[in-house]
């Protein structure tokens, strides 16, 4: 392995970050980046101890934030600080490694060119995914504690397809809709994330967002199509706060997330996928992660799903370009399918 530290700018730094490079990351580097053109289906899927200060100290600013008493308890049991460490799998699904914990996110697990491309999206003709795993499935899911569906469209759950992801694992969905469906495939612990969820030491919250802009969303056929989708603020004791941002445009609500949290990690869903006969994007865009940057300038960025669904008009190889030119290099993360990163 490879392993390349990360130099902090001027001002503050945000979280340390190192890159831990797997070997198939450096034969993408070598050859190149050109896969950013990609394809979908039908959208939604339906196949240890703490001394008694400090537990009053972390009970009392985790009251202060909202959290429930039992909450609050559960989230004082974490043991203090290991770093983050996130994985990129493809397209939006990542391992992230917070506070002794392990969650699977979006987890799309098929082979390459499993499923049809997204009707009414870009490029539809091409089958998704358009590459393939880093990893075989089943080491994806090695040491996952539980898993984040951020919404059901096929590209970010497909786990009604296979026998990948356990039946048993506890699973956390945006709202009852998307867990009735979950439900239905035979999962057995769905839980819904809300404001104060805590999850073994871990502060789960919901963030809003619109996926695909409001003239997209006045068409009622539309905006069934593209429906809700969630973000995620990951929080614990000791440990920096990271936002995972999920499949919307940016909007109001990402300000207000963005000031409320304060995330030292924003992880953006930046692949600017597109509809047919509509302008604007479905998701982020390139012009977004300048903005995450602006907006948040001591935070590192991590910019995902891009080069592995059908819809997505954005490359890594377009965004490395565009982050040098804007001189943000220092503070935005591409990663290759397979790489790790440390926070």
């Amino acid at each position: 392995m490879l392993r390349r530290a990360r130099l902090c700018g001027p001002r503050r730094c945000g979280p340390k970050v190192s890159i831990v490079v797997t070997q198939a990351a450096v034969r993408e580097w070598r050859c190149g980046h050109n896969a950013a053109r990609h394809q979908p289906r039908f959208w939604s899927s339906n196949l240890q101890p703490m001394t008694v200060i400090r537990a009053i100290a972390i009970s009392l600013a985790l009251g202060a934030a909202g959290i429930s008493g039992q909450a609050a308890a559960e989230a004082t049991s974490t043991s203090s600080a290991a770093s983050v460490q996130m994985q990129q799998i493809r397209n939006a699904t990542a391992k992230i490694s917070y506070a002794g914990k392990t969650f699977l996110v979006d987890p799309l697990l098929a082979r390459k060119g499993a499923y049809p491309g997204f009707e009414g999206t870009f490029r539809s003709d091409r089958r998704n995914p358009l590459v393939e795993l880093p990893m075989p499935a089943e080491d994806v899911m090695k040491g996952v504690d539980a898993v984040i569906v951020t919404h059901t469209h096929l590209d970010h759950w497909d786990g009604g397809e296979h026998q990948f992801v356990p039946k048993g694992v506890p699973l956390f969905v945006q709202n009852e809709a998307d867990a009735k469906i979950i439900r239905a495939q035979g999962f057995t612990d769905v839980r819904i994330v809300g404001e104060n969820t805590v999850f073994e030491g871990v502060r789960l919250t919901k963030t809003g967002g619109q996926h695909g802009t409001d003239e997209m969303y006045a068409n009622s056929q539309l905006a069934e199509f593209l429906g809700a989708a969630m973000g995620i603020v990951f929080q614990a004791p000791d440990s920096p706060t990271v936002y995972l941002v999920g499949d919307t445009i940016w909007r109001s609500e990402v300000d207000q997330s963005l000031a409320k949290f304060n995330p030292d990690v924003i992880i953006l869903n930046a692949g600017e996928a597109r509809m047919v006969g509509y302008t604007g994007s479905i998701i982020m865009s390139k012009d977004d992660v300048l903005r995450a940057h602006k907006a948040a300038p001591s935070a590192t960025i991590v910019a995902s799903h891009m080069d592995a669904i059908n819809h997505m008009t954005l490359s890594r190889e377009e965004l490395r370009e565009y982050v040098e030119q804007n001189g943000i290099q220092d503070r935005v993360l591409i990663p290759a399918d397979g790489e790790i990163l440390k926070f």
